[in-house]
C-alpha cells in the first residue's frame, strides 16, 4: 500500500505498471539493498518537507511583520 502512495504523485499509473518498476528495480538492487533505498527516499522527502515548513513559516512571519510596521 506505502509503494502505491509513493507512486500516487506520478498520476496515471495501474497496477501493472507498479509491478513491472518494483520488479525492474529488485532486478537492479537486489533485495538486500531495497530497504536502505527506501530509508534514504524517505529521509529525502522528510527533509523536504521540513525545509518547505520552515520557509512557509518565515514568509508568513516577515507578512506578520509588514503588517506590524504599516499600521
Amino acid at each position: 500500500m506505502m509503494i502505491i502512495q509513493l507512486f500516487a504523485f506520478i498520476g496515471g499509473l495501474g497496477g501493472s505498471e507498479i509491478l513491472v518498476i518494483l520488479f525492474a528495480v529488485l532486478l537492479l538492487f537486489g533485495a538486500k539493498r531495497i530497504p536502505e533505498l527506501a530509508r534514504g527516499l524517505g529521509r529525502g522527502i522528510r527533509e523536504f518537507k521540513d525545509a518547505t515548513k520552515e520557509i512557509e513559516t518565515e514568509i508568513k512571519d516577515a507578512v506578520k511583520d509588514k503588517d506590524k510596521e504599516g499600521q
